[in-house]
C-alpha cells in the first residue's frame, strides 16, 4: 500500500491566528490500514518507572506483548501456585491504554519453570500428568484474562532449523501430539481468542516447510490456529530478504495471518561464538565495535536495511496483521550485554534518547505545503 505523507491541518491552524511546530504522526495512525504496530514491555515500563518510554508506547503504539511476566518460570512458578501480580499490571497497562494485548507465551522450553516436567525426584512425569499439567497451566491463565488479550503465543520455538522437532521436554515426554493438544486446551479455555504458533528463523526453507504441514495438519483436524508468528530477529546480514518475503507468502497460504512478532535488526557485525579467536580482548572487541555510539555511516546501512524490511510488510500489509518490536528503545533491548556483558546493541525503532530512528521518521515526516 502506498503511504502518503501526513501534514497538520494548517488552514484550521491560520484562522485561529496562531502557529504550532509540525508535528509527525504517530506510527500507529501512519500505520492504520495495514497492521496493528506493537512493541514488547518489561515490568518497569508497566508500573511506571520509565516515564519517556511510556511516552513512546502510549503516542505510538496500539498493541503490546509481555515480555517475561507471562512465560511459566514467572507466571506459575511452582504447582498449583501461581504469580499475578506482575501480568496483571501488564494487561491493566493495556487495558487502560486501548491497546490489543498478547500474551506470551503459553507453552516453551525455555524460561520453564523448573517443577513443570519432573516428579519429587527430578525424573520426567509420564504423558498424563504432563497433559494435565499443560492444562491446568493453560485453563488457568487464560481465564483469568479471557476477554482481555486478543490473542496467545500458544506454542514457542517448537521446531529446529532442519525441520524437525526441537527436544524439548514437551515432545520427549508428548511428541508430536503437546502442540495441538496445546491449541485445543487454549480454544477450550477462551473460544473467543486468537490462537498463535511462534518461532525464529522463519525464513529458513526446511522450517517453514514444517511449519506449513503442522499448521495445514492441525487446521485439517479442526483446530484453530490464527496467526504464525515470525520473530523479526535480525542482522546486517540476515535475512536474506527473498526468503523471508517467501515465507510470508507461505505461510499465508494456509489461510492463517502473518504476524511479525518480535522486530529488532541488530546494527554489529555478526560473530560467530564458536569461532576459533584465541585472544578474549580482540574477539570482545569484535563482539562489541560501537561501545560509544553507532558510526553514521553503519547508521545509515542499517536504517536503509529496516526501511527496506519496511517496504517489504506494507506490500504484504494484506496477510499481516501485526508486526511488534521487541522493546520500545535501544537502552532496553535484550541484545545489550548479550552474549558479553558490556555489549552496546542499536536494535530498535527508537534510540537511546528516545527518538525515533530515520527509516521511520522519514515516513512519518509531516509535508510542506507548496
Amino acid at each position: 500500500m502506498k503511504k502518503l505523507a501526513l501534514c497538520l491541518p494548517v488552514a484550521a491552524l491560520m484562522a485561529i491566528g496562531c502557529s504550532a511546530p509540525k508535528q509527525e504522526p504517530a506510527l500507529k495512525d501512519y500505520f492504520a490500514d495495514d497492521f496493528l504496530i506493537g512493541a514488547a514491555l518489561n515490568v518497569d515500563h508497566v508500573k511506571g518507572l520509565d516515564p519517556k518510554a511510556d511516552s513512546i508506547v502510549r503516542r505510538h503504539f496500539n498493541s503490546i506483548v509481555a515480555e517475561n511476566c507471562m512465560k511459566s518460570e514467572e507466571i506459575h512458578p511452582q504447582e498449583g501456585v501461581y504469580f499475578w501480580d506482575d501480568a496483571d499490571a501488564f494487561v491493566d497497562y493495556g487495558t487502560r491504554n486501548n491497546m490489543a494485548v498478547i500474551g506470551h507465551t503459553l507453552i516453551w522450553h525455555s524460561q520453564l519453570a523448573p517443577w513443570f516436567a519432573v516428579d519429587s525426584t527430578g525424573a520426567p512425569v509420564s504423558a498424563d500428568v504432563l497433559k494435565e499439567r499443560m492444562r491446568d497451566h493453560i485453563t488457568t491463565i487464560m481465564t483469568r484474562y479471557k476477554g482481555r488479550i486478543k490473542g496467545w503465543d500458544v506454542v514457542n520455538e517448537a521446531i529446529v532449523e532442519d525441520g524437525s522437532y526441537r527436544s524439548s521436554p514437551f515432545y520427549e515426554i508428548l511428541g508430536e501430539e503437546f502442540i495441538p493438544l496445546a491449541f485445543q486446551y487454549a480454544h477450550e479455555a477462551d473460544p473467543d481468542a486468537e490462537l498463535y504458533i511462534n518461532d525464529y528463523a522463519m525464513n529458513v526453507p526446511a522450517k517453514r516447510d514444517a511449519y506449513v504441514r503442522l499448521v495445514n495438519d492441525m487446521k485439517s483436524k479442526g483446530l484453530r490456529v490464527d496467526a504464525i508468528g515470525m520473530q523479526g530477529h535480525m542482522g546486517m546480514d540476515y535475512p536474506d530478504f527473498a526468503e523471508f518475503e517467501k515465507s510470508i507468502e507461505a505461510y499465508a497460504s494456509t489461510g492463517c495471518k502473518v504476524m511479525i512478532t518480535e522486530w529488532d535488526m541488530s546494527a554489529l557485525p555478526t560473530v560467530s561464538r564458536s569461532a576459533n579467536i584465541s585472544d578474549s580482548i580482540v574477539y570482545n572487541t569484535q563482539l562489541n565495535p560501537y561501545p560509544d555510539g553507532l558510526p553514521a555511516e553503519i547508521s545509515e546501512k542499517w536504517n536503509a536495511r529496516m526501511d527496506s524490511v519496511t517496504d517489504i510488510l506494507l506490500r504484504h500489509a494484506d496477510v499481516i496483521s501485526r508486526v511488534t518490536a521487541w522493546g520500545t528503545f535501544d537502552g532496553m533491548s535484550w541484545k545489550n550485554d548479550f552474549p558479553m556483558k558490556g555489549r552496546v546493541e542499536y536494535p530498535l525503532l527508537f534510540d537511546r534518547d528516545y527518538q525515533l530512528k530515520p527509516f521511520l521518521a522519514k515516513r512519518l515526516a509531516p509535508a510542506d505545503k507548496e
